[in-house]
């Protein structure tokens, strides 16, 4: 956000890309920027769309306002089983002794074929 108020994209980030971000009990999130604030009031300037979809100077929104509710996408994490010690343990003792690497036996080189 510029010192006019209006959003801008850039390819670097500067202080103007900074906004805090605020959860409401009805789940909405506003951004409100961390540089820029109302002279009189000291109220940041918030981040809104008008009902078009087109952006709104920060220095007109209030976070009351529907303009400045957004509602956050959940980021979808796949969760994966860890697999356990004893199939660790037999995928690889299997597949050891078969193929005939050598394994460690407490720091020491051990080869499967001479045991």
């Amino acid at each position: 956000m510029n010192a006019e108020g209006y959003l801008y994209s850039s390819d670097v980030f500067t202080p103007e890309c900074k906004f805090k971000e605020s959860v409401f009990e009805n789940y909405y999130v506003i951004y409100s920027s961390t540089l820029y604030r109302q002279e009189e009031s000291g109220r940041a300037w918030v981040l809104g769309l008008n009902k078009e979809g087109q952006i709104m100077k920060g220095n007109r929104v209030k976070k009351t306002k529907p303009s400045s509710h957004f509602v956050p996408k959940p980021i979808e994490v796949c969760m994966y089983r860890e697999p356990s010690l004893h199939e660790i343990g037999e995928k690889q003792g299997r597949s050891r002794k078969s193929s005939g690497t050598p394994t460690m036996n407490g720091g020491k080189v051990v080869n499967q074929d001479s045991t």
